[in-house]
């Protein structure tokens, strides 16, 4: 689950991280007070769940509380479009409106979970206000990193060792690492999967700020965060994402035209790799589970269907827990109620897969039957070309 900046922002304060002096704003005139009780000179920073969003327009100073809610009235409402949310943008509904401060020198700091190692890692650079995977592709040395033991947290040994990695002056070697335990900290105690900081801030008046900040929850631990729960923000996310976690469905939407549904991440993921090997581009990613019940089948379905862009569906299941006869009666009970218009191919393997070819051959419906993976992408790929 991914939060806005301001609400990562209010989760590091708690636990010690400097952030600048702002609130957010939902109108232009709220801005303009906002901008005064801080001074005036304040920077306006839409709130999407994207970054790259000074790129894009979305990141704008303002010297006087006028010039604030003149850009706040600009950037309200307008489709901001930036590296990391496509060409289709995002609606700005509200803005953060935060002091402006002496900038002196920017930094980068950001953990994650390293899979290969199972370990968090505290990623330091000196290229802060960048893009870190360009960073990363094109100079990985100048990226430092600092693996954290599980159950021992970030070490002050290992903060004032990033710090002094960064070129950091001597007096603020100790805010610097103090900065850096605290981030690790909230990282660890909300169970984030993602926690940057880019720019970490160094000002002219040597203290140390996160100026603008990201954070990422693993969704399976936020039964344990009820706080965090609320933070969600649903006109941030897809709307057939939205949906489909209503069921409980592990579904993300892609940006080709053959939809996919099938049980198993790992299986999910292979089959995305065979429609592109045989020519196509797969529409989602849509996992219904080990034990998904024909009704949760039904609406994976119907999800499935309501992206405009696909032009025909594959369906692959392999039949361990799930039985493929309930598969096959739960697609052909979505077909019929929703009158479907796009090709439908199926694979199924496993468990009672006799009977769900039978259910499938005398539905009445024009189901395309395919022996094995590699047959199903060929014929699924051939009529989403044909539907075209």
């Amino acid at each position: 689950m991914k939060i806005h900046e301001y609400q990562a922002k209010q989760i590091l304060a708690r636990y010690g991280v400097r952030i600048p002096r702002g609130e957010v704003a939902y109108t232009k005139e709220e801005a303009r007070e906002i901008a005064h009780k801080l001074g005036g000179l304040v920077v306006v920073k839409a709130q999407i769940h994207a970054g790259g969003r000074g790129k894009g327009g979305g990141v704008k100073l303002a010297k006087t509380p006028d010039e604030a809610e003149k850009i706040t009235g600009q950037m309200l409402g307008m489709n901001l479009v930036t590296p990391q949310t496509g060409p289709e943008g995002r609606k700005v509904q509200k803005v953060l409106i935060e002091e402006g401060l002496n900038i002196k020198k920017e930094l980068y700091l950001g953990i994650v979970i390293d899979r290969q190692t199972g370990m968090p890692v505290f990623m330091a650079s000196a290229s802060g206000g960048m893009d870190i995977e360009e960073v990363a592709a094109k100079n990985p040395e100048l990226i430092l990193k600092e693996f954290v033991q599980p159950g021992l947290g970030l070490q002050p040994f290992q903060a004032r060792k990033l710090a002094f990695g960064l070129g950091i002056a001597p007096e603020l070697i100790n805010d610097a690492a103090q900065f850096m335990v605290a981030l690790y900290k909230a990282f660890e105690d909300t169970d984030a999967s993602l926690a940057e900081i880019n720019p970490f801030l160094i000002t002219g008046d040597s203290k140390v700020y996160a100026l603008d900040a990201k954070m990422t929850f693993d969704d399976n631990a936020l039964y344990r965060h009820q706080d965090l729960k609320e933070l969600r923000d649903l006109n941030e996310e897809d709307p057939l994402e939205v949906e489909a976690s209503k069921f409980g469905l592990n579904y993300i939407k892609l940006d080709g035209s053959v939809a996919c549904m099938v049980n198993g991440a790992g299986l999910a993921m292979a089959t995305m790799d065979i429609i592109k090997l045989a020519g196509g581009s797969p529409a989602n990613f849509l996992d219904v589970g080990g034990g998904a019940s024909a009704e949760q089948v039904k609406n994976a379905f119907r999800i499935l269907l309501s992206d405009q862009h696909v032009r025909a569906v594959l369906i692959n299941i392999f039949g361990g827990i799930m039985r493929c006869d309930i598969v096959a009666s739960g697609v052909v009970e979505a077909a019929k109620s929703m009158g479907i218009k796009v090709p439908v191919v199926v694979r199924l393997e496993g468990t009672n897969v006799e009977q769900g070819q039978d259910i499938l051959r005398t539905s009445g419906l024009n189901f395309i039957v395919a022996d094995g993976m590699k047959d199903a992408a060929e014929k699924v790929v051939a009529a989403a070309g044909a539907g075209n």
